[in-house]
């Protein structure tokens, strides 16, 4: 009886693990971006060496601040010293878990919603995510977009240049992963 009882268990814990979908982001291929737009000025940044992995329900990101690039090099230096202060706070993530079940071994496209903590300026914030997961032959692509308001990480906007930089930031992901496996 023992046996079987352990025979059963062992088939079930073999299923379990062929079923689960572990994914990680390519190299080089999370883009994050956000963009901020005043009647005084717009300003947007790109970040494309961020990482991301995906184990069955549960989705992370991780960003290093400082890996944001902008098209005016006094833009950048600002970002890092004075509102992210990121010798401070280096990285900013997401921790989550994907509230739909999509099923990445098959095509198609599922609308999702992910809901968890997004660390940003040492703080930590419950939030949802709408998004898009797009499956083709074997390719997984996610695209969500969202908005942050300033406030909310305790990001200073001085009056100095108050009216440049929006309360309210848009957001942009674009992931793509692959199945992972250990090495």
């Amino acid at each position: 009886m023992k046996k079987t009882i352990a025979t059963i268990m062992i088939i079930f814990a073999g299923v379990s693990l062929t079923q689960a979908q572990v994914l990680k982001s390519k190299k080089d291929e999370v883009k994050v971006s956000f963009f901020s737009s005043t009647p005084i000025e717009d300003i947007s940044a790109l970040h494309s060496t961020s990482t991301s992995f995906i184990a069955n329900d549960s989705i992370k990101f991780m960003l290093s601040n400082t890996g944001f690039v902008f098209p005016k090099p006094l833009m950048q230096e600002h970002f890092n010293e004075n509102y992210m202060e990121s010798p401070k706070y280096p990285r900013s993530t997401f921790r989550g878990k994907i509230n739909e079940k999509p099923d990445f071994t098959k095509d198609g496209v599922y609308k999702v919603t992910c809901s968890g903590v997004m660390y940003m300026h040492g703080v930590e914030k419950n939030i949802t995510v709408p998004g898009v997961f797009t499956v083709k032959n074997g390719e997984v692509n996610l695209k969500a977009e969202f908005k942050v308001k300033l406030d909310d990480y305790k990001i200073a906007r001085p009056k100095v240049v108050m009216e440049k930089i929006a309360e309210q930031i848009d957001i942009k992901i674009d992931a793509n992963y692959a199945p992972y496996a250990k090495k």
